[in-house]
């Protein structure tokens, strides 16, 4: 007798509850919002937990107010990570293997199809994680805006790459609990770095720890995927000064993750990223210092080639913001966005440097 091969629905893994953590630090100002759009989810989760860590605001009073379970951090030192290993220690062993946990930031708010989205692409087995796709709040001020630009960028990158991305970042993703139980394994048995030593899902030991679960995820076999349907708004920095200590946390963290596990298959474009950014910044300090040399001599000319390189780096900048809309694209032709991306060659050579010489993190 002839048999037909399983479809492809036969062989999705059924999901089970939803649990939904939203570690929060002094997040009086968004919790409730962050709660409210989870309730309104296509497919809301059947369990919301907060989990308030070294809060000194009224984080935990909304949160408790909002009608969810609350869950506050004892003695934690390590930041989010260790925010969420003491939450997962505990729920880990209620839960089944086919039971998701999403993992959200409490300044992030969820669009309505995020949930049941991230569900439908992680019951295929192939997948460890499933992100999301994010955009700047509408905080006033240049700072600001140059971040929407930047998320809108990135947004446009992820759905040209039909959601294949190579970080789940933090604000928000999904995880089958029995991808992190395989996680946990892996940090005690030595084929994943240790962690917290206790086979805490998160590595406390790094800056950037959804870079860190991201590199775990595919080191076990497993893939990640950010679609484009699985969007959500999160908060941008307010000045200089927050975008600097975030972004140095950020770049910083991805180099040391990089040397933490070193050249592997999977770490391998990770690696050539890094090599592609110290080239960016030595190019634009030689770039800037022949430019100020030229003008100190005098001897600054207009080369043909400069203003074609500078052509095709204006057609970039409108093209691909166009996603905000026509005025956006009108307004990057004139390349004031030259500040933002100064601003993060400067950032990134810092995080070189630190992470060369070892010197204190500051968070």
């Amino acid at each position: 007798m002839r048999t037909t091969a399983p479809s492809r629905a036969r062989r999705l893994q059924p999901h089970g509850r939803t649990v939904a953590l939203l570690p929060a630090h002094d997040e009086a100002d968004t919790i409730a919002s962050a709660i409210r759009g989870l309730r309104e989810q296509t497919a809301p989760p059947d369990w919301i937990i907060v989990v308030p860590d070294n809060c000194s605001d009224e984080t935990e009073t909304i949160a408790r107010s909002e009608g969810v379970d609350v869950f506050v951090t004892e003695g934690n030192v390590d930041k989010k990570a260790g925010a969420l290993n003491q939450v997962l220690e505990r729920l880990l062993p209620e839960l089944a293997d086919h039971d998701v946990i999403l993992v959200q930031d409490a300044d992030s708010r969820l669009d309505p199809p995020f949930v049941e989205e991230g569900l439908r692409r992680l019951a295929d087995p192939r997948y460890g994680a499933v992100g999301g796709v994010f955009r700047g709040d509408d905080r006033r001020g240049f700072v600001a805006y140059l971040q929407r630009n930047e998320y809108a960028r990135y947004a446009r990158d992820v759905a040209r790459l039909r959601g294949r991305c190579l970080v789940v970042t933090g604000t928000a993703a999904l995880f089958r609990v029995a991808t992190l139980r395989r996680i946990s394994e892996a940090r005690r048995s030595g084929e994943l770095p240790a962690g917290d030593g206790r086979g805490g899902v998160y590595d406390t030991t790094v800056l950037t720890e959804d870079n860190e679960i991201s590199f775990a995820i595919m080191h076990l076999g497993y893939r990640i995927l950010s679609p484009s349907a699985c969007t959500l708004v999160t908060e941008t920095m307010p000045t200089w000064r927050a975008l600097w200590a975030q972004r140095l946390r950020w770049k910083r963290g991805a180099v040391e993750n990089c040397m933490q596990y070193g050249l592997t298959r999977i770490t391998w474009r990770y690696w050539g990223r890094q090599a592609l950014g110290l080239l960016g910044v030595l190019v634009t300090a030689l770039y800037l210092a022949t430019v100020a040399l030229a003008l100190v001599s005098s001897s600054f000319q207009i080369h043909p080639l400069w203003l074609a390189l500078t052509a095709v780096f204006v057609v970039e900048r409108v093209v691909t913001v166009r996603y905000r809309g026509w005025r956006h694209m009108v307004a990057a032709a004139t390349m004031y966005e030259l500040v933002l991306d100064g601003f993060l060659q400067i950032v990134q050579g810092k995080a070189y440097a630190d992470a060369l010489t070892r010197r204190r993190r500051r968070w």
